[in-house]
């Protein structure tokens, strides 16, 4: 059973891609512990059922929201729909995320590793800012990757209209994931919100379903070297609930440690940078962004 009950004192946890693998670990845990957990992940897929079997296997309050959020449009439908209902948020897990080895655009335009793993989170946080800071001490947790350690952003062409690779998009995304955590750090400061970014490890999953011809070198690699699921979400959860993740901000987390983000993600020009150029793409107004605004310059 739960933890603790009463709905006055329980935590109010939104995760996306909490469906499957370390999302869906996550969201069992924090259910187990007496947090209401919110699980968004696509409209048409397993997400129903698998809130329906944490709710049944921990006695507690699993909420579903449907969502493509490779689709902006998707992620503000799903935002507005959390804050028809909660008022508060303790913890913003952004977990979803995929591998396209091929280039594919939205039906927005939008190219979808892009769109998914980065435009998405930026998104939802600058939307549920409001609910985090009234809720504070609350935290935000990316998960990005080592990945990122191999990670460049292309400035002149993010979405790689031209020579597209799929690993590079995806370590251009989790690079994106880290610099944005620092940016989202920084904007929380002193205002009772902490934002981490996070690896999982090479986790046994069912990522990398639309890795095209890679596929079977991903699932033979899963099998042999991949971590189970419950050890990938170990640290996502640590960071969604124990005390200690409040104390800092801006951090990338290993196996529950600190460690230092990958080289690109060191410079706070970049993170502007990349921020000034995702919360426009994302199409988010002055006015989505009030509840962030009022930071003072960067010193070079």
């Amino acid at each position: 059973m739960p933890e603790h009950t009463d709905p006055q004192r329980r935590r109010v946890v939104l995760i996306t891609g909490g469906s499957d693998g370390i999302g869906r670990v996550t969201a069992h845990d924090l259910a187990a512990r007496g947090d209401t957990v919110v699980v968004v992940s696509r409209p048409h897929g397993q997400g129903p059922r698998v809130v329906d079997r944490i709710r049944a296997e921990t006695g507690g309050d699993v909420h579903h929201l449907g969502a493509d959020l490779a689709r902006l449009a998707d992620a503000r439908a799903m935002i507005a729909a959390f804050r028809e209902r909660w008022s508060r948020l303790d913890a913003l897990v952004l977990n979803a995320g995929a591998y396209f080895a091929r280039r594919q655009e939205t039906d927005e335009g939008i190219e979808r590793t892009w769109a998914l793993n980065h435009l998405s989170p930026v998104l939802t946080a600058v939307l549920l800012a409001e609910a985090l800071l009234a809720s504070a001490p609350a935290r935000v947790v990316l998960t990005s990757s080592n990945a990122a350690n191999a990670g460049r952003i292309a400035w002149d062409d993010p979405e790689m209209r031209h020579g597209y690779q799929g690993m590079r998009a995806y370590a251009q995304s989790k690079l994106a994931n880290q610099l944005t955590a620092a940016a989202l750090a920084r904007r929380f400061d002193d205002r009772g919100v902490a934002v981490h970014a996070m690896h999982p490890g090479f986790v046994a999953t069912g990522f990398g379903q639309e890795a095209g011809a890679a596929k079977p070198v991903f699932r033979v690699l899963q099998r042999l070297f991949g971590r189970t699921p419950a050890q990938g979400a170990d640290t996502l959860t640590y960071l969604a609930t124990d005390d200690a993740a409040l104390g800092t901000s801006g951090g990338y987390w290993v196996d529950r440690r600190r460690r230092p983000m990958a080289p690109g993600a060191r410079d706070p020009h970049a993170a502007e940078r990349l921020w000034g150029l995702s919360v426009a793409r994302a199409g988010l107004s002055e006015a989505d962004l009030a509840p962030l605004a009022g930071l003072p310059a960067i010193v070079p």
